[in-house]
């Protein structure tokens, strides 16, 4: 079945998501303030209207109930992000993913019942900032305060080791879930399995130990 998803916020951020949920095939209904930026989603979006979404009788009209998933995207305005999200909890929209603009943003989201809080702009950097030090980490998701997963091409010093010989989880306290190989993905590699030239290691652990392992063994 197609989920169906409401974008509130068509600037970048919201802009991005309504594109991506739509070429997944996705329902996507996008709303914002702004009439140039609706008619600029109107052929991506299933549906794209003017509205307000701090008033209550607009998201009832739009039947915003009736949606899986509500993205509130809104840009600087932090206050009708707030109202956004409050109105959406009273309504009873039973997921709901904000983007928060700093950490008091976030923390009042949180008060109020916002399901999952993203910082697009301070996660990007993060990543970026990662990628940038270690020149052999691919990509870098963070999946809490404390905890990541990263994806590692291995390094000179991995290569023809076994992942016991390395004893990666008892030197670091890290662990490699996956290991790509090509167009094959290992899930779950054996503790006999040796380590290849361009293999890349999908590791997870809390970023001290990650930071650790990547000085002492990938660069």
């Amino acid at each position: 079945m197609k989920k169906e998803f409401v974008v509130i916020g068509l600037g970048r951020f919201g802009g991005s998501i309504v594109k991506a949920l739509a070429e997944e095939g996705m329902e996507v209904l996008a709303i914002d303030l702004d009439e140039d930026r609706v008619n600029e989603y109107a052929m991506i979006a299933s549906h794209a209207v003017v509205g307000d979404t701090t008033d209550e009788n607009v998201l009832k009209s739009l039947g915003i109930r009736n949606f899986d998933h509500v993205i509130v995207a809104i840009g600087d305005n932090i206050q009708s992000s707030i109202l956004t999200t409050l109105m959406l909890k009273e309504l009873g929209i039973g997921n709901i993913t904000v983007k928060a603009q700093n950490d008091y943003h976030e923390k009042v989201l949180r008060k109020i019942g916002a399901d999952h809080v993203v910082h697009p702009e301070r996660d990007m950097g993060k990543r970026i900032a990662h990628k940038i030090v270690s020149t052999n980490v691919l990509d870098y998701l963070e999946l809490s305060d404390e905890h990541s997963i990263v994806e590692i091409v291995a390094s000179d010093k991995m290569i023809g080791n076994s992942i016991i010989d390395l004893d990666i989880r008892a030197r670091f306290g890290i662990n490699i879930v996956a290991v790509k190989r090509g167009k094959e993905i290992i899930v779950s590699p054996q503790a006999g399995d040796i380590i290849q030239k361009d293999d890349i290691l999908i590791v997870i652990g809390t970023d001290t130990d990650i930071n650790r392992f990547e000085k002492k063994v990938v660069q």
